[in-house]
C-alpha cells in the first residue's frame, strides 16, 4: 500500500509539472504572436484579431480549468500520502503483531517438541525394558520347550522299544502257533490215512462176509434143490414166501450197491481231502492277516477253542451214550436168548417222524427194503475235520459218516436174506432153519473219534 501511495504521488508530481511547462509555453507562444501582431498590425485584420481574443479567452478559460485541476490533484496525493502513511502503520503493528503471534506459536511448538522427545525418550527405555523381558521369557520358554522336546523324544524311543518287542513276541508266538497248528494237520492227516486204512479193512471184511453168506445161501439153495421132490407137507411159511420173491441177482445187485457205496466213501473221503488242503490254504491266508490284526484274531481264536472244548464234549457225550445204547441192547439180548427173526414185508419200512437219526442206506427191490448197516468199526471211526480258528464249520450229513441208531436193529426191515430163486416145488418141500448170524464183535472206541483240542 505504500508503494502504490508513492507511486501516486510521484504520478500527480509529473501531471503538476507537466502542466505548468505547457501553460507557460502557451503564454510564451501567445506573447510573440502579439508582438508579431503589433509589429505587424497592420497586416493583421480584425476577423484575425476576434479570432485571437477568443482563442485567447479559451487558452485563459483552460488554463484556469487546469489549475483547479492541479489543486484536486494535489489533494488527491496530499490523501494518498496520508493514507499510505496509515498504511505503513498498519503494516507495521500487523508485522509486529505476527511477530508476536510466530514467537508464541514457536515458544508452543518448542515446548510441545521438548515433551515429546522426554517422551520418546521414555518410549525408548520402557521399550528396551520389555524388549528386554520378552526376550529373557522367550530365552527361558525355549529352554523348556527344548527339555520337553528331548523328554518326549526319549519317552517315545522308549515307547517304540516296547511296542517292537511286544510285536516281536507277538510274532514269534503266532509263529510257534503256526508250527503247533501244522504238526496238528499234520498229525490230522495220519489219522486221515490211517481211518482210509481202517475203512479199507472194513471194507474188505464186509465184502469177505458177503460172500461167504452168498456161498451159504448156494448152500441152502441145493438143500432146497434136493428137498423139491418131497411132496408138500404144510402151507409155505412167510419165510418161504420172501426165498422165493428174493434171487441170486438181487443179491448180485446188493453187491453191486455195497461196491456203489464203497466209491461213493471214497469220494468223499477224496472231498473230504480237497476240503482239508483247501481250508489249510485258507488257514494260511488267516495266518498272515493274523500278523495285522493279532487282537481280534486272538479273542476269535479264544472263541474257536471255546467251541471247539464244546463240540468235543458233545462228541464224547454222544460217543458214551451210544455205546451205552449198544451194550444194554447186546445185554438184553444175550439175557433173553432171542435173534430177530426176519420177516419180509409186503410193504417198505417208514421211520417214525419223531425218529432224530438217519438210516443206514439201502435199496429197495419190489416193494422190499435191503438194508444197510456199516460195521462197528466203521461207525465208531467218524471223520475228523480239522477246523483252524475262524473257520467253524458245524456238522452235518455232509462232513462224516452217519451212524444208525442201535434200536433200529430189532426192526424185520434192517437186513433181510437174500433167497434163491423160486421153483415150481419150492411150496412142496420142507423148510430148513437158517444159519445163526455171525456173532456182534464189540469194538472199542477208536482214539480218533475226538478231533484233537487245538492249543
Amino acid at each position: 500500500m505504500a508503494d502504490s501511495a508513492s507511486e501516486s504521488d510521484t504520478d500527480g508530481a509529473g501531471s503538476s509539472s507537466s502542466a505548468t511547462p505547457l501553460s507557460s509555453s502557451s503564454s510564451t507562444a501567445a506573447a510573440p504572436a502579439a508582438a508579431r501582431d503589433g509589429k505587424q498590425g497592420v497586416f493583421i485584420s480584425a476577423f484575425r484579431l476576434e479570432e485571437l481574443t477568443n482563442r485567447l479567452a479559451s487558452l485563459q478559460q483552460e488554463n484556469k480549468v487546469l489549475k483547479i485541476e492541479l489543486e484536486t490533484l494535489r489533494l488527491k496525493c496530499k490523501c494518498l500520502q496520508e493514507e499510505n502513511r496509515d498504511l505503513r502503520r498498519a503494516s507495521v503493528t500487523i508485522q509486529a503483531r505476527a511477530e508476536q503471534e510466530e514467537e508464541f506459536i514457536s515458544n508452543t511448538l518448542f515446548k510441545k517438541i521438548q515433551a515429546l522427545q522426554k517422551e520418546k525418550e521414555t518410549l525408548a527405555v520402557n521399550y528396551e525394558k520389555e524388549e528386554e523381558f520378552l526376550t529373557n521369557d522367550l530365552s527361558r520358554k525355549l529352554m523348556q520347550l527344548q527339555h520337553e522336546k528331548a523328554e518326549l523324544e526319549q519317552h517315545l524311543e522308549q515307547e517304540q522299544e516296547f511296542q517292537v518287542n511286544k510285536l516281536m513276541k507277538k510274532i514269534k508266538k503266532l509263529e510257534n502257533d503256526t508250527i503247533t497248528k501244522q504238526l496238528t494237520l499234520e498229525q490230522l492227516r495220519r489219522e486221515k490215512i490211517d481211518l482210509e486204512n481202517t475203512l479199507e479193512q472194513e471194507q474188505e471184511a464186509l465184502v469177505n462176509r458177503l460172500w461167504k453168506r452168498m456161498d451159504k445161501l448156494e448152500a441152502e439153495k441145493r438143500i432146497l434143490q434136493e428137498k423139491l421132490d418131497q411132496p408138500v407137507s404144510a402151507p409155505p411159511s412167510p419165510r418161504d414166501i420172501s426165498m422165493e420173491i428174493d434171487s441170486p441177482e438181487n443179491m448180485m445187485r446188493h453187491i453191486r450197491f455195497l461196491k456203489s457205496e464203497v466209491e461213493r466213501l471214497k469220494r468223499s473221503l477224496r472231498t473230504t481231502e480237497l476240503q482239508h488242503t483247501e481250508k489249510r490254504a485258507q488257514y494260511i491266508e488267516e495266518e498272515r492277516q493274523m500278523r495285522e490284526e493279532n487282537m481280534r484274531l486272538q479273542r476269535k481264536l479264544q472263541r474257536e477253542m471255546e467251541r471247539r472244548e464244546a463240540l468235543c464234549r458233545q462228541l464224547s457225550e454222544s460217543e458214551s451214550s451210544l455205546e451205552m445204547d449198544d451194550e444194554r441192547y447186546f445185554n438184553e439180548m444175550s439175557a433173553q436168548g432171542l435173534r430177530a427173526r426176519t420177516v419180509s414185508s409186503p410193504t417198505p419200512y417208514t421211520p417214525s417222524p419223531s425218529s432224530s437219526r438217519p438210516i443206514s442206506p439201502g435199496l429197495s427191490y419190489a416193494g422190499h427194503t435191503v438194508g444197510f448197516t456199516p460195521p462197528a468199526t466203521l461207525s465208531r471211526a467218524p471223520h475228523t475235520h480239522y477246523t483252524p480258528p475262524g473257520l467253524h464249520i458245524h456238522p452235518g450229513p455232509s462232513h462224516g459218516v452217519q451212524r444208525p441208531s442201535p434200536r433200529r436193529s430189532s426192526s424185520p426191515d434192517k437186513f433181510k436174506r437174500p433167497t434163491p430163486p423160486p421153483s415150481p416145488n419150492t411150496h412142496s418141500g420142507a423148510q430148513q432153519p437158517p444159519p445163526p448170524p455171525p456173532p456182534a464183535q464189540p469194538v472199542a472206541p477208536s482214539s480218533s473219534s475226538h478231533p484233537p483240542t487245538q492249543p
